[in-house]
């Protein structure tokens, strides 16, 4: 366990002692306060002897993302009772409802432009971020993203991006001061190491798109049969507080479209280990470049699905589809 985490661990722990010393102090002895207590206190001895976060079945190491959410968690998924295993499972199924209700509507549009994106997690929850929304000047903002690691632990900063993204459109700031802006506040409460890619853009009635990539593999400008890549202006968000970020701005014609993506599509494995791969990514989409969003994204994510033939999956696979429907 690193230093980093193991201090961010203790720090977790001995706030939960202190609050639960302080009830038993208020409120006299009670048997479940005591037994928690006393949890608390053998984490804290297992920090203290470096046994901290290993399997007491198997000595393995206890999933990071599980000690995040409960830090004392004791054993690793392969060694949890059936009882266990039914609540984690109910627990992931309902963070998969919360996580699809924060999805965008498919197939949007507004002033001439035309939005649709998919959303394939690689197991219950995922850590890639989707939004899409239109303010009352009638500029429409639009999202995607993807934090560090997987699991239940991806998927909380996947909402608290979420959060943050819709708290300050309001503000109407420039996008670069809005990334500049959701950098700081996301970086004040994620753990060390912790870290989050993204694109975040506004869409105007006239045509023209600002956008900011944190990042983020670069997007993808379809316009007159050729593909033109928009490149990271910046380091993802949660590595730096006060870093900043330079605006591209492109104008898009009738039958333009850009396409937004995860590291996930290039990164697909096939059955040999081959990646898919960005060159893969550029022929798929110049041969579906007159398509319309949702079948853009549509035949892109069918060409990385026959790629992979069937092998496992190992990382969320997001795409979005931008398209300039009138001139």
């Amino acid at each position: 366990m690193s230093i980093d985490f193991s201090s961010v661990m203790r720090g977790q722990l001995e706030q939960r002692r202190d609050r639960v010393a302080r009830a038993i102090s208020s409120g006299g002895p009670d048997p479940q306060l005591t037994a928690l207590l006393n949890e608390v206190d053998a984490a804290l001895q297992r920090l203290e002897s470096g046994t901290y976060g290993l399997c007491e079945v198997c000595h393995d190491t206890v999933e990071a993302d599980r000690l995040i959410s409960n830090p004392l968690e004791r054993f690793c998924l392969d060694h949890l009772n059936a009882k266990e295993r039914r609540a984690l499972e109910d627990d992931l199924n309902l963070a998969s409802q919360v996580q699809l209700g924060l999805l965008p509507d498919h197939g949007l549009r507004f002033d001439g432009w035309r939005f649709d994106y998919c959303y394939e997690p690689a197991g219950p929850v995922s850590g890639d971020y989707v939004d899409i929304v239109q303010t009352r000047e009638t500029d429409i903002y639009f999202a995607l993203g993807d934090v560090s690691g997987k699991g239940v632990a991806a998927s909380m900063l996947m909402a608290k991006l979420h959060a943050v993204f819709r708290s300050l459109i309001s503000l109407r700031l420039g996008v670069d001061q809005l990334i500049e802006r959701a950098g700081r506040l996301f970086g004040e409460s994620t753990l060390p190491g912790q870290y989050a890619t993204l694109i975040c853009g506004r869409a105007s009635k006239d045509g023209e798109i600002h956008i900011c990539n944190a990042g983020h593999p670069p997007a993808l400008l379809i316009r007159g049969g050729r593909i033109e890549p928009i490149s990271a202006t910046g380091l993802p968000l949660g590595m730096f507080p006060d870093q900043k970020f330079s605006i591209d701005r492109v104008k898009l014609e009738a039958g333009d479209t850009l396409l937004l993506y995860t590291d996930g599509v290039l990164e697909t494995l096939n059955n040999t280990g081959e990646e898919y791969g960005m060159p893969r990514l550029v022929h798929i989409t110049t041969a579906s470049r007159s398509m319309p969003a949702d079948r853009l994204v549509a035949s892109c994510l069918a060409d990385v699905s026959t790629f992979r033939e069937g092998s496992s999956r190992f990382d969320d696979i997001t795409m979005m589809g931008i398209r300039r429907e009138t001139g």
